[in-house]
């Protein structure tokens, strides 16, 4: 009942596009010139969201914004300079619009290093750092993979609807490790542009993903156990493969340091990894806690959280399917 709780509170104020942030790119042009990309979520195909960058003193714009709205974006272009560079700069991002999503921040130096951040809602600037060294890339898109997870709901919910289903410490290993080893394969096709599958459609498949499981959890506790229940690494493994390619979307969205495209690959997913690892950690504790605190739960309350799961789930599908034809 607890986790039914915390599910239906979390999963009732979480939005169907998990992963919307703004988007600011410097690419630097020689030691006191930049080119600037800013990307605003829209609220509609005409109104973006109040957002604007603050560059630090001194700093002067050389040409004016090109703009273009993308759909669900606006996206303006130009070129700014500052005499002795913005390294050890803050950037920082104003607006009433400022702390409702969040900014992935990017700087893409000329010898092909980079730098990303990503700032929560909380953290409105960020300070320009010289060029990467290979450890520094590993660690930003390390944690940049932890973030995600935890903040990418359809993939936990993924995850949780399969920990309802499985049972037992060894079954539970291998199902999250074919999970864990197919969004891998397709994350790095997607990734090295070997394989192209359009978002949208990808998007919605995950959510309907999240309903079979939902669906298969509640088949099994009425006795009529399916694949799910027989075979669970195969179901994970082959919707993992589907989830690959949404964090691809994820990862192209913040992009990769062209001098160290294996190392940020790499530790990204394996970011995700032990965040993914540390939400199963926590959602067992949950449980053994709740055990312990109510020995005996009313019958109801073993299909409740799969019934939130599959109806969150089921909106998702219902909105993405949408969005591919609006």
């Amino acid at each position: 009942m607890v986790l039914y709780l915390a599910l239906d509170t979390w999963f009732g104020v979480a939005r169907a596009d998990t992963f919307r942030p703004a988007y600011f790119e410097l690419r630097q042009v020689d030691a006191q010139r930049f080119d600037v990309v800013w990307k605003v979520p829209a609220l509609d195909r005409t109104t973006p969201m109040a957002m604007h960058v603050r560059f630090p003193d001194g700093t002067t714009v050389e040409s004016q914004a090109r703009t273009a709205f993308t759909g669900d974006a606006l996206v303006q272009e130009w070129r700014v300079r500052r005499s002795g560079g913005l390294v050890g700069q803050a950037i920082g991002f104003e607006g009433r619009a400022t702390g409702a999503t969040d900014i992935i921040a990017r700087v893409e130096w000329a010898d092909g290093t980079s730098q990303v951040e990503r700032l929560p809602v909380a953290r409105t600037e960020f300070v320009v750092a010289a060029p990467a060294t290979v450890g520094t890339v590993a660690w930003s898109y390390g944690v940049l993979g932890v973030e995600h997870i935890l903040g990418g709901i359809d993939h936990l919910l993924f995850v949780l609807a399969l920990l309802l289903v499985v049972h037992g410490g060894r079954r539970i290993v291998a199902t999250i490790t074919a999970f864990t080893a197919a969004h891998s394969l397709t994350l790095a096709a997607a990734t090295f542009g070997w394989v192209h599958v359009p978002g949208a459609p990808v998007e919605a498949t995950i959510a309907l993903s999240i309903v079979f499981v939902a669906a298969e959890v509640i088949r099994g506790m009425r006795g009529r156990p399916g694949l799910a229940a027989r075979a669970p690494w195969v179901v994970a493994f082959a919707f993992g493969l589907l989830h690959g390619f949404g964090f691809a979307g994820a990862l192209a969205e913040v992009g990769l340091p062209q001098t160290a495209i294996p190392v940020a690959l790499l530790t990204f997913n394996i970011g995700v990894e032990l965040g993914q690892l540390a939400f199963v950690g926590v959602v067992l504790g949950l449980v053994s806690l709740a055990r312990r605190c109510v020995p005996q739960w009313p019958a109801w309350t073993r299909y409740a959280p799969a019934y939130t799961i599959g109806g969150t789930a089921a909106c998702w599908t219902i909105q993405r399917t949408l969005s591919i034809f609006a």
